[in-house]
């Protein structure tokens, strides 16, 4: 770090010129829930509320209190000057429109959740009961058995304030290749390490560094698999690499975020394609990067909730590729065109 990093800024009280808010109820977003759930493994609980982490190439610090969500972005260190009564001399230079827009995007706040919840619980009385009488339920994607089955969570889910990330595909597909048969503490590690090997340095608060995610480029690097061996990766070091070079030698970048007014079925044929990347990793980048909310990612556990609270009749005693289908068809039928987020909360 810098001689003299920057200080984190946990509440608007410090450097309250600083910090910006939008109106946003609890009903509609939880950052203790959603920042904790395995969405995104970029978000660390710097204080008691508040939440730090990475988003579009910037540092962010988030907070809510009462029905305003609250934030400060820091300034890149080469924009960094010197810091007075601990706040910097300057903010990041990006205007207040394009930090409200980034946020609203990244946290979909435009879809209501008020208005899903009810048509889900019209639609299912099973949900309905949970969302009611069972706020505290695990979601069908909570860790089991000390792993990550994608979007996962250490804690029990509220239903209220549960939504769905968009985040950006690139960071999204190589973060969920990471998290086969791993525990999501690990795969918080193992993406740290990631931007720190390969990303561009963003700024050091408290002398602790923070990283952007690394580009495709970097990750394509003739040396990049021996590095990710080096780091801890192990047999995911190959996908990582090896779907990099794919998508900078196929669709490229720009391609992989055109996906996202790509029908679902193309979108997820294109994903399954990719070294490392089977049906539920491609429904977890297809449902929390490239705007396709029907898709519901599929586990074990998932496969018995449907089979044993549902009533699903399925062929065979394992999940077989056409089983995946017919769950995720079930659940599309039955929650509709957001049955993802449904699944999610």
């Amino acid at each position: 770090c810098s001689p003299t990093p920057m200080k984190l800024r946990d509440a608007p009280s410090a450097c309250p010129s600083l910090w910006r808010c939008l109106p946003c109820p609890p009903a509609e977003l939880r950052l203790d829930l959603v920042l904790s759930s395995g969405q995104s493994f970029r978000w660390w609980e710097s204080s008691p509320g508040a939440w730090t982490g990475v988003l579009g190439g910037r540092v962010w610090t988030l907070r809510q209190d009462g029905d305003r969500l609250w934030y400060t972005v820091y300034s890149e260190e080469d924009e960094h000057e010197e810091e007075r009564d601990g706040c910097s001399a300057k903010a990041a230079k990006l205007d207040v429109a394009e930090t409200d827009r980034i946020l609203r995007d990244y946290f979909q706040l435009d879809v209501g959740l008020s208005a899903l919840y009810h048509a889900w619980g019209s639609a299912d009385p099973l949900f309905r009961k949970v969302a009611s009488d069972f706020p505290g339920e695990a979601a069908p994607w909570s860790i089991r058995d000390g792993h990550s089955t994608c979007p996962a969570s250490p804690h029990r889910i509220l239903s209220a304030g549960v939504r769905v990330l968009r985040q950006d595909p690139v960071e999204c597909l190589f973060s969920f290749i990471c998290t086969s048969n791993n525990h999501i503490s690990r795969i918080t590690a193992m993406i740290e390490r990631l931007c720190q090997a390969f990303g561009r340095r963003l700024c050091c608060l408290d002398s602790r560094p923070f990283h952007a995610f690394p580009s495709l480029s970097a990750l394509a690097g003739a040396d990049a698999e021996a590095r990710l061996r080096a780091l801890g990766f192990g047999y995911r070091a190959k996908f990582v690499s090896g779907s990099a070079r794919a998508i900078a030698e196929g669709l490229g970048t720009e391609g992989l975020c055109q996906l996202r007014t790509a029908p679902y079925a193309e979108a997820r044929r294109v994903l399954c394609a990719l070294p490392g990347v089977g049906a539920k990793v491609a429904d977890c980048v297809c449902l929390l990067s490239l705007d396709k909310t029907e898709a519901v990612p599929v586990d074990t556990h998932v496969w018995h909730i449907a089979r044993q609270r549902y009533g699903v009749a399925l062929g065979g005693k394992s999940l077989t590729p056409r089983a995946y289908q017919e769950i995720g068809d079930f659940f599309r039928g039955l929650w509709g065109p957001h049955a993802g987020w449904a699944q999610a909360v």
